[in-house]
This record gives structure tokens, C-alpha cells and sequence, in this order.
């Protein structure tokens, strides 16, 4: 029965090696996007916020709207009950019908009393909340157009950037399979440790790539024999030789 070949850890490295150059050009991708996908989700929810809090307030002002059509059609019948008595005055036959009528015409006058004084209140409710609602609607119609402007600018790039970020994607993802699920924790351990997403980095002027650190001598020559997975004393990222891939090719 044939046994499955072991991956030298030399090819090991290139592998890792290839996958960190082409996740860096998605991280320079995403670099050029820079702070705009956040910016465009978060312009979004506060659009969405303010028109929830302006209908809110719409509803309001038209409830006391309501309120005030209420007090005016009181107002119209007390006035129809008013000139109903007067004409009725005229055919009264004693005080005492007199005095009951002069009552019924007294007391619509002070229904309309408190409904033009609940009247004049609710105008000035109304007058607040539409200054409110004025306010939080400019500051929605300026949020729109900075919407609109960063998401114009975020799809220009996306325009410019889809089919390449695609492609390293699908990439990523191929070099990926071939890496052991072990170095393949590490690897994305790493990664997320610094914000430039390297974890393999070149020996540069004897230093790390990565932190800039100088790195042994003796350290050098083990990164440059490929024979075991050799990491940086200071930063913990993993260190290839600069000729790792074209040794391959050799």
C-alpha cells in the first residue's frame, strides 16, 4: 500500500511563503478601501436612525394636528348650539326658559373658551416639533449626500479592484488547501497580530522584515538551510531566505 509523501519542510515554506505574497496584495486592496466600507455602514445605520426618529416625529405633530381639528369642530358646534338658542330666545315664554337658555349659551361659550386656549397649545407643540423635525431632517439630507459620496467613492475602487481581488481570492484560497492545518493556525495566528498582516517576512540587511530586529548569524543560516520552520526572537513571524521561491525553479 503506497504511503502518502511528506511534504519537506523547504516545500512547506514556499507554499507559506507564495500564500503571504498573495495575501498581501488583497491587504493592499483592502488598504485602498481603507476605512470606507465601515464608513458607508455606518453613515447607513444613522440615516436609517434619523428617518426612523422623523417619522416618529411626523406621527406626533399629526397626532396633535388631529387634536387641534377636534377642538375646531367643537368650536363649530358650540356655535351652532349658540345660534340655535338665540333664535330660541326669541320665543321663550317665561324666565324661566329665559335663564336655562342664557345658561346653554354661557356654557358653549366656555367650551370654546377651552378649545381655542387647547388650540393655541397645541399650535405651539406643533411649532416645536416641526422645528425638531426640520433640524433632524437637514442633518438627514447631509448625511444622504455623504452617503452617497463615500459610497460613489467605494464603488469606483470595488470597480477597479473586483475582478484582480477575485482572482487573488480564489488563489488564497487554492495555496491554502495545500498547507497543514497546524502551520495553517499559526500562520492566520499571526497575521491578526499586526495590523500589516505579515507573518512571513525576509531576512533584509540581516534583519527581520517584519520588525526590523537584527537577526543572528547563526539563526541566518538556519532560515537560509530551510530545514525546519525558523521564527523571529522579537516578533514571532515566521523567517524564509529572499531566494526560497527561485530555488524551486532552479
Amino acid at each position: 500500500m503506497a504511503t502518502k509523501k511528506e511534504v519537506s519542510v523547504e516545500d512547506r515554506l514556499k507554499d507559506l511563503y507564495k500564500l503571504q505574497l498573495i495575501d498581501s496584495e488583497i491587504d493592499k486592496i483592502h488598504v485602498l478601501k481603507g476605512e470606507l466600507p465601515v464608513e458607508v455602514s455606518d453613515l447607513e445605520d444613522e440615516v436609517a436612525g434619523l428617518e426612523t426618529r422623523m417619522q416618529k416625529m411626523q406621527d406626533a405633530i399629526d397626532e396633535v394636528k388631529d387634536q387641534v381639528s377636534k377642538h375646531e369642530a367643537n368650536i363649530a358646534d358650540s356655535n351652532s348650539l349658540i345660534e340655535r338658542y338665540l333664535e330660541q330666545l326669541k320665543q321663550v315664554k317665561n324666565n324661566r326658559e329665559f335663564d336655562a337658555l342664557n345658561k346653554e349659551i354661557e356654557y358653549q361659550k366656555l367650551e370654546i373658551q377651552l378649545s381655542e386656549k387647547k388650540i393655541r397649545e397645541a399650535k405651539e407643540k406643533i411649532e416645536v416639533k416641526e422645528a425638531t423635525l426640520g433640524e433632524a431632517t437637514d442633518k438627514r439630507d447631509k448625511r444622504v449626500k455623504n452617503l452617497e459620496e463615500k459610497e460613489k467613492e467605494l464603488k469606483e475602487i470595488i470597480k477597479k479592484t473586483e475582478k484582480e481581488e477575485t482572482k487573488l481570492l480564489k488563489e488564497s484560497e487554492k495555496a491554502r488547501k495545500k498547507i497543514d492545518e497546524r502551520l495553517m493556525k499559526s500562520y492566520d495566528k499571526i497575521r491578526k497580530s499586526y495590523r500589516n498582516g505579515l507573518a512571513v517576512v525576509t531576512i533584509e540587511r540581516d534583519a527581520c522584515g517584519g520588525c526590523y530586529n537584527m537577526v543572528p548569524p547563526q539563526i541566518q543560516i538556519e532560515v537560509g538551510m530551510a530545514k525546519k520552520i525558523v521564527v523571529c526572537e522579537n516578533c514571532g513571524r515566521i523567517l524564509v531566505d529572499e531566494d526560497l521561491l527561485e530555488s524551486g525553479a532552479k
